[in-house]
């Protein structure tokens, strides 16, 4: 009975024993913190083998043994990027809404709502029948005068007419052509032109209708560039600058991204949010944005600049994330912040320089103090994945 029972112990005992052995197999080789823990727990020290020949499943090796071979890649530099995103106000470059400078009846219109016109281009005209008559009556006023001025002037030479008479004659004519060039003004007014060439927008106004010189009869935008009205926090005050370039994004237009520049920055602070209007521009090639759209507009300021590393370099323990540098054929283990992440390089800081070499393959079988040499590829990898010097 008692040695059944002590089978049964001995059994449940070697079970264990396998499963966490499995377990430790798996979790040193996919786990490469699992090496400096056991590094650190003295577990190596006590088998006396090398941790790369551990995380392999081979036979124990004493230390100083084979050298791990790796795959490195140069350490570059990059620049942090501050970047500023804001949601503005998208506005032609110019618009005019119309109005008449008169009164009258609409009798005439010239323009069609969503179409194009030019500078000077008449879109609507008023009733002018009084002004025509007005005007042909300044006209005859001013032939009188010009024949009498003219009687009198003669007269004066021959001494039948005094210099009084023909100052005032001359007046009377002077008052005539005023009267002609007012009629004629009169006349002009009662033909509206397009102050500027752009798109008209949506017409109220019917053939028929009356209008005084109070009513909006049409308005004209000229978009071909459109300015964004947005504003940035004053931190970056000092950072802005007319002519820098930004990227708007038409929240109205899924996969378009434009690049436009400041062109105006506001000469006050707003005291209660703290920030500082800015005025963009875009080119609208394709006639594709609107007066009043929103567009995302993003500003990146250079900042400063940071050593660069292959993503594949950065590992990760229970202290934080680190690299696998190589320093005289030795594996260093160096401690890092990441300070930018990219789809190709990482702006990190830490005690590495740019140039050295960074291992990116072959970091679960190395240690502190490991030999290390370095593959054949490494070389043609380093020329495909990054430079010595990158702007993220």
């Amino acid at each position: 009975m008692w040695l059944k029972w002590i089978r049964s112990i001995l059994s449940q005992l070697i079970l264990a024993a396998i499963v966490l052995g499995g377990t430790l197999a798996i979790w040193i080789a996919y786990v490469p913190a699992a090496h400096g823990w056991l590094e650190r727990a003295g577990v190596y020290d006590l088998l006396g083998v090398e941790p790369a020949t551990a995380a392999e499943g081979q036979a124990p090796a004493a230390r100083g043994g084979r050298e791990v071979r790796v795959v490195a890649a140069d350490v570059g530099t990059g620049t942090l990027n501050d970047r500023i995103s804001a949601i503005g106000d998208g506005r032609a470059i110019r618009s005019v809404a119309v109005k008449a400078e008169a009164s009258g009846s609409i009798i005439e219109i010239g323009a069609e709502a969503g179409h194009q016109v030019e500078a000077g281009q008449v879109i609507f005209r008023l009733d002018a029948e009084a002004e025509r008559i007005a005007l042909d009556r300044a006209q005859l006023m001013l032939a009188d005068a010009r024949d009498n001025a003219d009687r009198l002037d003669r007269l004066r030479q021959s001494g039948a007419a005094t210099a009084v008479a023909l100052r005032d004659a001359e007046l009377q004519l002077r008052t005539a052509e005023l009267a002609v060039r007012q009629a004629e003004f009169d006349l002009a007014q009662r033909e509206i032109v397009a102050p500027i060439g752009g798109w008209v927008g949506l017409l109220e106004i019917e053939i028929g209708d009356r209008i005084t010189n109070q009513d909006t009869l049409a308005v004209i935008t000229d978009r071909s560039e459109i300015q964004i009205d947005f504003r940035v926090p004053e931190r970056v005050l000092a950072k802005l600058s007319t002519g820098m370039k930004l990227t708007a994004v038409p929240l109205a237009l899924n996969g378009v991204t434009l690049e436009g520049e400041v062109a105006a920055i506001d000469n006050r602070i707003d005291r209660n949010s703290r920030t500082i209007r800015v005025l963009g521009r875009l080119s609208n090639e394709g006639d594709r944005l609107r007066d009043g759209m929103a567009l995302s507009v993003t500003l990146a300021f250079p900042g400063e600049t940071y050593p660069s590393v292959d993503p594949l370099a950065v590992q990760w323990s229970s202290e934080g994330p680190f690299v696998w540098i190589v320093r005289e054929d030795k594996a260093v283990r160096v401690n890092i912040e990441i300070r930018q992440r990219n789809a190709d390089r990482v702006l990190v800081s830490g005690k590495l320089e740019p140039g050295e070499k960074v291992v990116i393959e072959g970091v679960q079988t190395l240690r502190p103090g490991a030999a290390v040499s370095l593959a054949e590829q490494a070389a043609a990898l380093n020329l495909s994945r990054g430079s010595s010097a990158q702007t993220l």
